[in-house]
C-alpha cells in the first residue's frame, strides 16, 4: 500500500508516505483535495463542491471545471495505491484508510493531556491551515477562514496545556510560541516572568512584565490582570534589583492603581457589537432577511445580564462598509465583534458567523450552518450560545434565558415581519404604510405571532402622533395588549405596551411593563429611552436626562429620536439651551412634535423669531391644527408641567 500523506498546516504539500512530493499545480485542485480531506471519509455532493470553488461561473462551466480538477487530481494521485479518491455519480470522498492528514492528527492529539501527545501536536502546527493558498472563491475563503481560526485557537489551547507540564528551557520555548500566536495571552507572559525569576534572571522577568503591560495598554488600553501584577510585585519584593525604568510616554502607575484598573475592568461587563450580517443572496431585496437575523441575534445576546451589547442603530452604521474590526471596536467602545453572512437560496439557508477579539483581530469562534430555512431560529440560538460560551469566564446567564421568547413557526409570517421592521427602521414616511400591510399579513398567517401585534401597535402609535386620533390610540392599546398577552417573555412586547400606556396616562401599568421589559432584556436601549418618556411625564426629568446620557455614552450612533427624547426631558427640566441643542441633533426634516418643543424652548429663551419659525413649520405640517391643541395632548401627570410647555408656546407669539 502506498498511502497519500497531506500536510495542510502551514501550507500545502501532498506526497506518497516516505516518497516524493506530488505535482498538483492548480490552486483550485489543491483546494479541492484539502476540502475533501477535512475530514477524510465524508461524502460531498458534487453540486456542493461546484458551489464552493466555482461559484462565480455558470452551472455548465462550473461542472466542467470540477471535471478538469478531478482529471488533474487523478493523474497526480496515480501512484497512490489503492486510489484514495472515492467517486460516486453525485458525490466525492477520500478513503480515510488511504490518506494521512496532519491537521486531523493534530486535532486528535490536541484532545488529550499526555505531554508526549501535546508536544507532537505543537510540532505539527507549523502555521495556519493552507497558508498561502488562495482559491479566489468567496465560498471557499469563507470556509477556510472558519477552519483556520478554529485550528489556531486549538493550537493556543495545546500550548497552554504544555505550559503546565514543561519546565526550564522547554517551558520558555512554549511560552514564546504562545505569545507569537497571540501576544495578548497573559498566560504566556506570566510563565516567562515566573521561569526567568526561578532561573535568577530577575531583570528579565521584570522586563517581561513591562512588555506585557505596554502591549495591553497599547492594544486594549487596560492594565494587566491582578494575577499578573501580583506576580510582578512578588518578584520585585524578592529582588534587590531596582525595578526597570518605565517608559516616559505613559505616566507611572503604582501596583495598587494597577490592581484598581484591573478590578474596574473585571467588574464591568464584557462588551460586544453585532455588525450587520452580509446579504450573500445576490439579491439586494433580500437584505431585510439578513438584517432581521442580525436583529434577532442582538436581541438574544442582550438578554444576558452579564453582557453589554451595543444597540442595533449603532452597529448598523457599518452596514455595507468594508470595516476594520479594530477601528469599529474603538469607535463603539467594545471588546468583541460578531460578524457574519447570510445566503438564502429557496428553502436552504447558509449562515456564517464569527466572534472576533477586536483588540487583536483573532477569531475566538466561528461556524458555518447549512440548514433548511425552517431551522433558522435553532441556528440563531446556536450562534448566541456559542458566542456566550467562549467569552472570558463564560457569561453568567443570571436568568437571561430562563424565560424564552415565543417565536412563530410560520416562516412566511416571519419574513413579512422582517420586511415590516425594515420599513419601520427606515424612518421613511412614504414606506411606513407598507409596514402595516406586512404586519397584517404576518398576523393573518399566524394569529399567535406576538411580536407582529406589537409591531402593528407601534405603527398605530405613529398614526396617532400624526392625527391625535382616539381610535388609533385605542387600536394601539388593543394590539399591544394582545402582543404582551401572547408572549409576556418578549421584552419588545412588554415595552411596546408600556409605551402605549404612557400616552393613555396609565402610568402604573406603563411602569410595570417597562420593569418587566428590563428584567427580560437589560441591554435594550430602545426600551430604556422609551421609558424615559414615562419619567419626564411624571415629573422626573432629571432622572430621564441621566438615563439618556448614559445610553448615548455607550451608543455612539444613536438614532435621532434619542436626541428628541433628550430634548423633551431637558425642556421639562428648564434647561432650554441644551434642549435646543438636543433637538437640533434629531430628525433632519421637521415633524410636529419637534417643532412644538423647539417653539416652546425658543419662546422661553426669548428668541421670538426662531420660535415663530417653528410655529410656521408646524402650520405647514398641520394646517388644520393649532400648536397649542397639539401640545395639550402631551400626557403630563401634573397640570403644572403641561402648563410649562403651553407657556413656552404662548411666548412664541400669536398662534394665528
Amino acid at each position: 500500500m502506498r498511502r497519500l500523506q497531506l500536510k495542510l498546516l502551514g501550507g500545502f504539500e501532498a506526497r506518497i508516505v516516505s516518497g516524493p512530493v506530488l505535482d498538483i499545480a492548480a490552486r483550485k485542485t489543491r483546494a479541492l483535495l484539502a476540502y475533501l480531506a477535512l475530514p477524510t471519509g465524508r461524502s460531498h455532493a458534487r453540486d456542493k463542491l461546484v458551489g464552493l470553488l466555482w461559484s462565480d461561473r455558470g452551472d455548465e462551466q462550473a461542472r466542467n471545471s470540477l471535471r478538469q480538477a478531478l482529471t488533474e487530481l487523478g493523474k497526480a494521485l496515480g501512484a497512490v495505491e489503492p486510489s484514495p479518491l472515492v467517486k460516486q455519480r453525485d458525490s466525492l470522498a477520500l478513503d480515510p484508510a488511504n490518506v494521512e492528514v496532519d491537521a486531523l492528527i493534530f486535532e486528535e492529539l490536541a484532545a488529550g493531556n499526555a505531554t508526549s501527545d501535546l508536544r507532537r501536536a505543537a510540532e505539527l502546527y507549523t502555521g495556519d491551515l493552507l497558508d498561502g493558498l488562495d482559491a479566489r472563491d468567496a465560498a471557499f475563503e469563507e470556509w477556510l477562514t472558519v477552519e483556520r481560526q478554529r485550528l489556531r485557537a486549538l493550537a493556543a489551547t495545546v500550548l497552554k496545556k504544555l505550559l503546565t507540564q514543561e519546565t526550564g528551557a522547554s517551558a520558555i520555548a512554549v511560552a514564546h510560541r504562545l505569545l507569537a500566536l497571540d501576544p495578548l495571552q497573559e498566560d504566556g507572559h506570566r510563565a516567562l516572568m515566573r521561569l526567568h525569576a526561578e532561573a535568577g534572571e530577575t531583570s528579565t522577568a521584570l522586563r517581561q512584565y513591562e512588555h506585557c503591560r505596554e502591549i495591553l495598554r497599547s492594544e486594549l488600553d487596560v492594565a494587566p490582570a491582578l494575577e499578573t501584577t501580583a506576580l510582578y510585585s512578588s518578584i520585585l519584593e524578592q529582588s534587590e534589583a531596582p525595578a526597570p525604568q518605565r517608559p516616559q510616554s505613559h505616566p507611572a502607575m503604582s501596583v495598587d492603581s494597577e490592581k484598581t484598573a484591573y478590578v474596574d475592568r473585571e467588574t464591568s461587563k464584557p462588551s460586544i457589537a453585532v455588525l450587520p450580517f452580509t446579504n450573500m443572496s445576490g439579491d439586494p431585496e433580500q437584505a431585510y432577511f439578513s438584517d432581521g437575523i442580525t436583529d434577532d441575534i442582538i436581541t438574544e445576546l442582550s438578554r444576558f445580564r452579564s453582557l453589554f451589547v451595543i444597540a442595533r442603530n449603532s452597529s448598523f452604521q457599518y452596514k455595507g462598509k468594508n470595516v476594520d474590526v479594530r477601528q469599529v471596536a474603538r469607535e463603539l467602545g467594545v471588546q468583541y465583534i460578531v460578524e457574519g453572512s447570510v445566503r438564502k437560496l429557496g428553502d436552504r439557508l447558509r449562515i456564517s458567523a464569527q466572534l472576533i477579539n477586536a483588540s487583536t483581530g483573532n477569531h475566538l469562534w466561528s461556524e458555518r450552518y447549512d440548514r433548511d430555512i425552517k431551522d433558522i431560529f435553532a441556528v440563531q440560538d446556536e450562534v448566541v450560545h456559542s458566542i456566550v460560551a467562549v467569552l472570558p469566564g463564560r457569561i453568567a446567564d443570571a436568568g437571561g434565558h430562563s424565560a424564552r421568547r415565543r417565536r412563530t413557526e410560520n416562516l412566511t409570517a416571519y419574513e413579512y415581519f422582517l420586511r415590516a421592521l425594515a420599513f419601520l427602521n427606515s424612518w421613511d414616511k412614504t414606506v411606513e404604510p407598507r409596514a402595516r400591510e406586512m404586519l397584517e399579513k404576518a398576523i393573518a398567517l399566524d394569529p399567535q405571532f406576538a411580536a407582529a401585534y406589537s409591531g402593528l401597535a407601534s405603527w398605530y402609535m405613529g398614526d396617532w402622533w400624526i392625527n391625535l386620533s382616539t381610535p388609533a390610540l385605542d387600536q394601539a392599546l388593543a394590539l399591544a395588549k394582545k402582543g404582551a398577552a401572547l408572549d409576556p417573555n418578549d421584552s419588545y412586547c412588554c415595552w411596546t405596551l408600556g409605551y402605549v400606556s404612557v400616552y393613555r396616562k396609565e402610568f402604573d401599568d406603563a411602569l410595570a411593563q417597562f420593569e418587566r421589559a428590563f428584567a427580560l432584556n437589560p441591554n435594550d436601549s430602545d426600551a430604556i429611552v422609551t421609558a424615559t418618556w414615562l419619567l419626564t411625564y411624571t415629573g422626573k426629568a432629571t432622572e430621564a436626562i441621566n438615563k439618556i446620557h448614559k445610553v448615548l455614552s455607550i451608543n455612539p450612533h444613536a438614532p435621532p429620536w434619542y436626541f428628541i427624547s433628550l430634548g423633551m426631558a431637558l425642556y421639562a427640566a428648564r434647561r432650554y439651551e441644551e434642549a435646543v441643542a438636543a433637538f437640533s441633533r434629531g430628525f433632519a426634516t421637521a415633524d410636529p412634535f419637534t417643532t412644538t418643543y423647539l417653539a416652546a424652548a425658543y419662546g422661553q429663551l426669548g428668541r421670538t423669531d426662531e420660535a415663530r419659525a417653528q410655529v410656521v413649520k408646524f402650520r405647514d405640517l398641520k394646517p388644520s391644527m393649532s400648536m397649542l391643541y397639539y401640545a395639550a395632548h402631551e400626557p403630563f401627570r401634573e397640570q403644572a408641567n403641561l402648563e410649562h410647555l403651553l407657556d413656552g408656546i404662548r411666548k412664541a407669539g400669536p398662534m394665528e
